[in-house]
């Protein structure tokens, strides 16, 4: 059955780094997969967009569409995006026949601390605006379908909260091969290469390296 399994919560909460590990598990159990991520689609499907509510609001619902068209032809989608607000992804939801959302739930202070990319202290400074979390507001799912802490949950507790979930919904294997979900992120990691290097792509992320944890 496919399905769109959405990862949302504040910058620095985890999602990435969870997106992926699930992806990978789905891969290396012989599903059809797609990982879609915020600077995926900003980078082909929304360059025009700003980071308004309006704009955020069209972006995601171009995500839930991509991810309702993928499921309509048989591949899970497999989505980390902040979307902030919870109209349209209750509006998302209503469109996606089968949609499990994992709320990615870190308190601010935690992931103004991690900060690897010195964004939060640039949104505390002033200068970026609406930045969610800290001009702009996030609206966590009230309740979601997967609940993880990512301040007190390892990587590995969490992604294993998620995939128990899923398992209990009979859309995930209960086995997975380290050596092919090391293979699948390599192939994924030469393919995002590709994408950055023809530019499509506006930054090749860290977190695909296989062995990285972060978000």
């Amino acid at each position: 059955m496919s399905y769109t399994i959405w990862f949302t919560g504040l910058s620095g909460s985890g999602k990435t780094t969870l997106s992926r590990n699930i992806f990978m598990s789905l891969k290396s159990a012989g599903l059809k997969a797609e990982l879609i991520d915020g600077d995926i689609v900003r980078s082909n499907f929304s360059q025009e967009l700003s980071f308004s509510k309006r704009d955020r609001d069209i972006n995601v619902k171009r995500i839930g569409f991509l991810s309702h068209m993928l499921n309509k032809n048989g591949v899970i989608s497999v989505v980390a995006a902040i979307s902030p607000y919870a109209e349209i992804r209750a509006l998302n939801r209503r469109l996606i026949e089968n949609y499990v959302e994992v709320y990615c739930d870190c308190p601010l202070d935690v992931v103004a601390q991690r900060d690897p990319k010195g964004l939060y202290k640039r949104a505390f400074a002033g200068e970026i605006q609406n930045f969610t979390g800290v001009s702009d507001p996030y609206e966590p799912p009230d309740p979601p379908d997967i609940h993880v802490h990512t301040d007190t949950e390892t990587v590995a507790q969490s992604t294993r909260v998620i995939e128990e979930h899923l398992q209990s919904l009979g859309v995930q294997p209960d086995h997975c091969n380290s050596e092919d979900a090391k293979r699948f992120m390599e192939e994924e990691l030469a393919w995002r290469k590709r994408l950055h290097s023809l530019g499509f792509l506006s930054r090749l992320d860290e977190c695909f390296v296989f062995e990285n944890d972060k978000d």
